[in-house]
């Protein structure tokens, strides 16, 4: 298993993601109360050993790949979803290929 990154790192990218889901207003949403609660919750003081935390950190990572992965698949399906009819020249570039040249202007006519 890969190490994970810190529990700050995580919250932080955690509501970056947020951030971009629900604007600037994101900080008045369930969402941005309930993840700050529940790093809270799991934080190791000197008072007190989270058992949990291993496995708080492991879930939160696993969050945040879940909206970073939903988010990059909205700008794919956004960016290749049809938009209608689309010319061979376009739906060529689309893919990162181009067309040959035609000799003789447009097309095999002399």
């Amino acid at each position: 298993m890969a190490a994970l990154s810190s529990p700050l790192r995580i919250c932080r990218s955690i509501l970056k993601e947020l951030r971009y889901l629900k604007g600037p207003e994101y900080k008045g949403t369930m969402m941005y109360s309930y993840v700050l609660e529940q790093f809270r919750k799991n934080q190791v003081t000197s008072e007190r050993y989270c058992r949990a935390q291993r496995e708080a950190v492991h879930m939160s990572h696993t969050y945040q790949c879940l909206l970073e992965s939903t988010r990059h698949h909205l700008e794919l399906h956004n960016h290749y979803h049809g938009k209608g009819e689309r010319s061979t020249q376009e739906a060529a570039s689309l893919v990162g290929l181009r067309l040959p040249a035609q000799p003789g202007g447009k097309g095999w006519e002399d």
